[in-house]
C-alpha cells in the first residue's frame, strides 16, 4: 500500500475496507460502525449488557458478510442457549444491509451484575452461522459451541473448525452518553487449495500466519474506536513492513430489516384457513411484529 493509496478516499465508519497481504497469504476486514449501530440498538431498549453484547454481534455480522463475493448473498449469525439469561441473539448482513435481535430475560439478566460473562449470558449455548450463497452456489452451516470469553472467539473458533481457516478476530465496544459505537478486525490465513493446490489443514503454527497475527494482535481498542483514525490508517499501522498491502473498500452499511407488509402477507398466505382464524384479532386482522425493527404490520388475510 502506496502513501497515496492510504490517504484517498479514507474510510472512518459505515463501511467496510477489505485488504490482502499477498505475501503473506492473508486477507483481511474491517470494519467501524457508528450511526447505523444506533439505529439498530434505538429499536429497543436494551440494558448496558445487551447493547454490548449486539454490538459486538453487529461488528461479527458485518466482517464475516464482508467475506462474501457475490451480491445477494447472505450471513445469519444465531445464539442460541439452553439455561441462559439470553434467549436468542441473530443478526444478518446482505448486501450491506445490517440488521439484530437479542430476547433475553430481563429478571434472569438482572442477577447476573454489570459485566455478566459469555456463559453467565448463554450458559450452555451454542452459536450457528450460516451462508446463503447467492446465484444457486448453496446454502452451509456451522455450529459450535458458544465457548470462550467473547462472541469473537466463538467466531474464531468457528472459522477453524468449521473452515479449516486459521482465523483473528478483535473487536471493540464504547458506549458515550447513550450513543455507542463499534468496531472490529478479522484476518485469515488462506488455505492453499483454493485453486487445486494442497490446503494448510487449518495449521495455526504456520509461520506466515503467525507473523501476520502477531502483527494483527497488536492492535489496540482505542485504535479501533478512534474517529479520527481511518480504517486504512489502521491497516498501514498494522502491516506497513509488508511488501504488499492491498486495500479495497467495501460496501456501505446501514441498517436493513428488509421487513414489508408485501412478505408477511406472502407467508401468512401458507397457512391454513383455520389457522389465519386463530390469528385475526376482533377487527379480522391479523398483527404482526418485527422483533428487528419494532415495527407492527396489519395484515388483513
Amino acid at each position: 500500500m502506496t502513501d497515496s493509496e492510504h490517504n484517498s478516499a479514507e474510510t472512518y465508519s459505515e463501511r467496510l475496507l477489505g485488504f490482502a497481504i499477498p505475501s503473506r497469504n492473508a486477507r483481511g476486514r474491517l470494519v467501524r460502525l457508528d450511526q447505523t449501530l444506533d439505529a439498530i440498538l434505538s429499536a429497543h431498549d436494551y440494558p448496558a449488557p445487551i447493547t454490548h453484547l449486539l454490538a459486538e454481534a453487529l461488528v461479527l455480522a458485518s466482517l464475516m458478510g464482508g467475506l462474501l463475493k457475490d451480491g445477494g448473498s447472505q450471513v445469519t449469525m444465531q445464539a442460541q442457549t439452553e439455561a441462559g439469561a439470553v434467549k436468542l441473539l441473530v443478526c444478518d448482513y446482505k448486501d450491506g444491509d445490517l440488521r439484530g435481535y437479542v430476547d433475553f430475560d430481563a429478571d434472569a439478566l438482572a442477577e447476573l451484575g454489570a459485566n455478566p460473562s459469555l456463559f453467565a449470558l448463554f450458559g450452555k449455548g451454542y452459536l450457528a452461522i450460516t451462508f446463503d450463497m447467492a446465484e444457486g452456489k448453496g446454502r452451509y452451516q456451522g455450529i459450535v459451541p458458544l465457548e470462550g470469553g467473547s462472541l469473537s472467539e466463538a467466531c474464531e473458533n468457528y472459522f477453524f473448525q468449521s473452515e479449516q481457516v486459521p482465523t483473528l478476530i478483535r473487536c471493540a465496544v464504547r458506549s458515550d452518553g447513550g450513543a455507542c459505537v463499534a468496531a472490529g478486525l478479522l484476518v485469515q490465513h488462506l488455505p492453499d487449495g483454493e485453486e487445486g493446490r494442497e490446503r494448510l489443514h487449518a495449521r495455526l503454527d504456520h509461520p506466515e500466519w503467525g507473523h501476520v497475527a502477531v502483527l494483527a494482535g497488536s492492535l489496540r481498542h482505542d485504535e479501533l474506536l478512534d474517529h479520527d483514525l481511518s480504517l486504512e490508517a489502521i491497516a498501514w499501522r498494522l502491516f506497513h513492513e509488508e511488501e504488499e498491502v492491498r486495500v479495497q473498500p467495501g460496501s456501505g452499511i446501514e441498517r436493513g430489516c428488509r421487513c414489508t407488509i408485501e412478505h408477511y402477507q406472502q407467508v401468512i398466505a401458507r397457512f391454513p384457513e383455520e389457522d389465519r382464524v386463530d390469528m385475526r384479532n376482533e377487527d379480522g386482522q391479523i398483527v404482526v411484529d418485527c422483533a428487528f425493527c419494532s415495527k407492527q404490520f396489519m395484515i388483513a388475510a
